[in-house]
Protein backbone atom coordinates (compact mmCIF):
# COMPACT_ATOMS: atom_id res chain seq x y z
CA UNK A 1 0.00 0.00 0.00
CA UNK A 2 1.47 3.54 -1.08
CA UNK A 3 2.33 5.57 1.71
CA UNK A 4 0.05 8.57 2.68
CA UNK A 5 1.34 12.09 2.19
CA UNK A 6 -0.21 14.32 4.30
CA UNK A 7 -0.48 18.26 3.86
CA UNK A 8 -0.94 20.00 6.93
CA UNK A 9 -0.48 23.47 5.53
CA UNK A 10 -3.44 26.58 5.71
CA UNK A 11 -5.67 26.87 3.21
CA UNK A 12 -5.38 28.37 0.20
CA UNK A 13 -1.33 26.52 0.21
CA UNK A 14 -2.91 22.83 1.05
CA UNK A 15 -4.80 23.02 -2.07
CA UNK A 16 -2.48 24.18 -4.25
CA UNK A 17 0.40 21.62 -2.44
CA UNK A 18 -2.55 18.66 -2.78
CA UNK A 19 -3.35 18.99 -6.43
CA UNK A 20 1.17 19.20 -7.17
CA UNK A 21 1.45 16.05 -5.09
CA UNK A 22 -1.49 14.45 -7.08
CA UNK A 23 -0.27 15.43 -10.48
CA UNK A 24 3.33 13.75 -9.28
CA UNK A 25 1.59 10.69 -8.37
CA UNK A 26 1.55 10.54 -5.05
CA UNK A 27 -0.73 9.25 -2.52
CA UNK A 28 -1.71 12.77 -1.11
CA UNK A 29 -4.15 14.15 1.57
CA UNK A 30 -4.84 17.55 2.90
CA UNK A 31 -5.72 18.39 6.67
CA UNK A 32 -4.59 21.89 7.27
CA UNK A 33 -3.68 22.13 11.27
CA UNK A 34 -4.15 25.88 10.94
CA UNK A 35 -6.40 28.72 9.86
CA UNK A 36 -5.10 31.98 9.14
CA UNK A 37 -7.28 34.96 10.19
CA UNK A 38 -6.33 38.81 9.81
CA UNK A 39 -4.79 40.93 12.85
CA UNK A 40 -5.92 44.67 12.86
CA UNK A 41 -2.53 46.35 12.42
CA UNK A 42 -1.38 50.13 12.59
CA UNK A 43 0.05 51.29 9.01
CA UNK A 44 3.45 52.86 8.61
CA UNK A 45 3.55 56.29 6.51
CA UNK A 46 4.82 55.42 3.65
CA UNK A 47 7.15 58.35 3.39
CA UNK A 48 8.60 56.44 5.91
CA UNK A 49 9.53 53.31 4.06
CA UNK A 50 11.44 52.49 1.39
CA UNK A 51 10.86 49.01 0.80
CA UNK A 52 8.45 46.00 2.50
CA UNK A 53 9.93 42.53 3.69
CA UNK A 54 7.18 39.63 2.48
CA UNK A 55 7.49 36.32 4.46
CA UNK A 56 4.44 35.18 3.32
CA UNK A 57 1.85 35.64 0.61
CA UNK A 58 -0.76 35.69 3.71
CA UNK A 59 0.36 39.37 4.30
CA UNK A 60 -1.19 40.10 1.35
CA UNK A 61 -4.12 38.18 1.37
CA UNK A 62 -5.21 39.54 4.94
CA UNK A 63 -3.58 42.57 4.93
CA UNK A 64 -6.91 44.35 4.05
CA UNK A 65 -7.10 47.85 2.73
CA UNK A 66 -3.99 50.01 4.25
CA UNK A 67 -2.08 47.64 2.00
CA UNK A 68 -2.97 49.98 -0.99
CA UNK A 69 -0.34 52.51 0.76
CA UNK A 70 2.18 50.51 -0.03
CA UNK A 71 1.62 50.02 -3.98
CA UNK A 72 4.34 49.97 -6.53
CA UNK A 73 7.41 50.17 -3.35
CA UNK A 74 10.13 47.66 -3.92
CA UNK A 75 9.89 44.21 -2.12
CA UNK A 76 12.00 41.37 -1.05
CA UNK A 77 9.69 38.27 -1.41
CA UNK A 78 10.73 35.41 0.86
CA UNK A 79 9.97 32.72 -2.25
CA UNK A 80 8.23 32.74 -6.25
CA UNK A 81 5.20 32.14 -4.65
CA UNK A 82 4.83 35.16 -2.41
CA UNK A 83 6.55 37.04 -5.19
CA UNK A 84 4.24 36.56 -7.65
CA UNK A 85 1.28 37.42 -4.88
CA UNK A 86 3.26 40.68 -4.52
CA UNK A 87 3.58 41.45 -8.48
CA UNK A 88 -0.40 40.83 -8.62
CA UNK A 89 -0.66 43.02 -5.77
CA UNK A 90 1.23 45.46 -8.04
CA UNK A 91 4.68 45.75 -5.66
CA UNK A 92 7.77 46.26 -7.49
CA UNK A 93 9.27 43.18 -6.78
CA UNK A 94 13.10 43.36 -6.68
CA UNK A 95 14.84 40.46 -4.81
CA UNK A 96 12.77 36.97 -4.58
CA UNK A 97 14.46 35.01 -1.36
CA UNK A 98 15.44 31.01 -1.69
CA UNK A 99 16.26 30.45 1.72
CA UNK A 100 14.59 32.37 3.68
CA UNK A 101 14.45 36.22 4.22
CA UNK A 102 17.79 36.63 6.29
CA UNK A 103 19.94 36.41 3.14
CA UNK A 104 18.61 39.35 1.62
CA UNK A 105 18.33 41.46 4.25
CA UNK A 106 22.11 40.57 4.50
CA UNK A 107 22.56 41.74 0.66
CA UNK A 108 19.89 44.99 0.51
CA UNK A 109 19.93 47.76 -1.94
CA UNK A 110 22.02 50.64 -0.34
CA UNK A 111 18.67 53.08 -1.15
CA UNK A 112 16.24 50.52 1.28
CA UNK A 113 17.49 51.06 4.63
CA UNK A 114 13.87 51.71 6.29
CA UNK A 115 11.91 48.56 5.94
CA UNK A 116 8.34 47.57 6.89
CA UNK A 117 8.17 43.73 7.44
CA UNK A 118 4.49 42.40 7.05
CA UNK A 119 4.12 39.33 9.12
CA UNK A 120 2.52 36.68 10.93
CA UNK A 121 1.75 36.79 14.34
CA UNK A 122 4.31 33.31 14.46
CA UNK A 123 7.39 34.21 12.62
CA UNK A 124 11.06 33.32 12.21
CA UNK A 125 13.42 36.10 14.12
CA UNK A 126 15.80 38.00 11.98
CA UNK A 127 19.22 39.67 12.42
CA UNK A 128 18.61 43.03 11.39
CA UNK A 129 22.37 45.14 9.56
CA UNK A 130 23.26 47.63 12.04
CA UNK A 131 22.74 50.44 8.59
CA UNK A 132 19.11 49.23 8.59
CA UNK A 133 16.21 49.55 10.45
CA UNK A 134 13.07 46.56 10.09
CA UNK A 135 9.60 48.11 11.66
CA UNK A 136 7.53 44.91 11.83
CA UNK A 137 3.69 44.94 11.43
CA UNK A 138 1.56 41.78 12.59
CA UNK A 139 -0.36 41.35 9.82
CA UNK A 140 -2.21 38.27 9.87
CA UNK A 141 -2.21 34.83 12.51
CA UNK A 142 -2.67 31.08 12.15
CA UNK A 143 -4.69 29.53 14.58
CA UNK A 144 -3.73 26.16 15.59
CA UNK A 145 -7.03 23.53 14.55
CA UNK A 146 -7.84 19.96 16.25
CA UNK A 147 -6.83 16.94 14.87
CA UNK A 148 -8.92 15.95 11.88
CA UNK A 149 -10.44 12.14 12.45
CA UNK A 150 -9.13 11.33 8.94
CA UNK A 151 -5.50 12.48 9.96
CA UNK A 152 -5.58 10.93 13.41
CA UNK A 153 -6.68 7.38 11.05
CA UNK A 154 -3.55 7.94 8.94
CA UNK A 155 -1.22 9.06 11.38
CA UNK A 156 -2.23 5.78 13.46
CA UNK A 157 -0.38 3.82 10.52
CA UNK A 158 3.00 4.30 8.61
CA UNK A 159 2.41 8.00 6.97
CA UNK A 160 4.51 11.00 6.11
CA UNK A 161 3.66 14.68 6.93
CA UNK A 162 4.88 17.49 4.90
CA UNK A 163 6.16 20.44 7.38
CA UNK A 164 5.95 23.62 6.00
CA UNK A 165 6.56 25.53 8.81
CA UNK A 166 7.92 25.29 12.71
CA UNK A 167 4.74 25.67 13.72
CA UNK A 168 2.87 23.13 11.92
CA UNK A 169 6.03 20.85 12.82
CA UNK A 170 5.38 21.64 17.39
CA UNK A 171 1.90 21.51 16.90
CA UNK A 172 1.81 18.06 15.18
CA UNK A 173 3.72 16.77 17.65
CA UNK A 174 1.64 18.49 20.21
CA UNK A 175 -1.64 16.48 18.79
CA UNK A 176 0.18 13.12 18.25
CA UNK A 177 1.45 13.35 21.98
CA UNK A 178 -2.50 14.10 22.96
CA UNK A 179 -3.83 11.35 20.74
CA UNK A 180 -1.40 8.88 22.15
CA UNK A 181 -0.05 7.97 18.21
CA UNK A 182 3.28 6.43 18.24
CA UNK A 183 6.28 8.70 16.39
CA UNK A 184 7.92 6.13 15.18
CA UNK A 185 6.21 5.04 12.21
CA UNK A 186 5.54 8.57 10.89
CA UNK A 187 8.31 10.11 8.56
CA UNK A 188 8.24 13.71 8.30
CA UNK A 189 9.96 15.72 5.26
CA UNK A 190 10.25 19.38 6.47
CA UNK A 191 10.98 22.59 4.04
CA UNK A 192 14.09 23.60 6.15
CA UNK A 193 16.18 22.90 9.26
CA UNK A 194 14.61 24.92 11.49
CA UNK A 195 11.21 23.50 10.61
CA UNK A 196 12.32 19.80 11.03
CA UNK A 197 14.59 21.13 14.24
CA UNK A 198 11.05 22.20 15.90
CA UNK A 199 9.52 18.85 15.61
CA UNK A 200 12.09 17.47 17.96
CA UNK A 201 13.09 13.70 18.30
CA UNK A 202 11.17 10.13 17.74
CA UNK A 203 9.65 10.03 14.38
CA UNK A 204 10.88 7.20 11.74
CA UNK A 205 12.80 9.46 9.56
CA UNK A 206 13.18 13.43 9.16
CA UNK A 207 14.35 15.43 6.44
CA UNK A 208 15.13 18.60 4.85
CA UNK A 209 14.33 19.58 1.26
CA UNK A 210 17.20 21.08 -0.84
CA UNK A 211 15.64 24.12 -0.97
CA UNK A 212 12.47 25.84 0.50
CA UNK A 213 10.12 25.68 -1.78
CA UNK A 214 7.35 23.09 -2.48
CA UNK A 215 8.65 21.54 -5.81
CA UNK A 216 11.32 20.62 -3.65
CA UNK A 217 9.52 19.74 -0.96
CA UNK A 218 7.29 17.40 -2.84
CA UNK A 219 10.61 15.35 -4.72
CA UNK A 220 12.10 14.71 -1.26
CA UNK A 221 8.18 13.32 -0.68
CA UNK A 222 8.60 11.14 -3.20
CA UNK A 223 12.12 9.93 -2.53
CA UNK A 224 11.38 8.94 1.49
CA UNK A 225 8.56 7.30 -0.15
CA UNK A 226 10.50 5.34 -2.58
CA UNK A 227 12.93 4.60 0.52
CA UNK A 228 10.22 3.44 2.59
CA UNK A 229 8.83 1.01 -0.17
CA UNK A 230 11.88 -0.24 -0.25
CA UNK A 231 13.03 -0.90 3.41
CA UNK A 232 9.66 -2.52 3.44
CA UNK A 233 10.81 -4.99 1.10
CA UNK A 234 14.18 -5.89 2.46
CA UNK A 235 13.95 -9.50 3.20
CA UNK A 236 13.84 -10.53 7.73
Amino acid sequence: MPLPVLILRPEPGASATLAAALASGLTAHAFPLFEIRALPWEPVPRAEVDALLLGSANALRHGGAALAAYHELPTYAVGETTAQAARDFGLDVIATGKGGLQPMLDALHPAHRRLLRLAGRERIELAIPEDAAVTTREVYASEPLPMAHGLAALLARPALALLHSGEAAAHLARLCNEAGIARAQIRLAAIGPRVAARAAAGWADIQCAKSPDDAALLALAARMCQEAGSEHKLPY
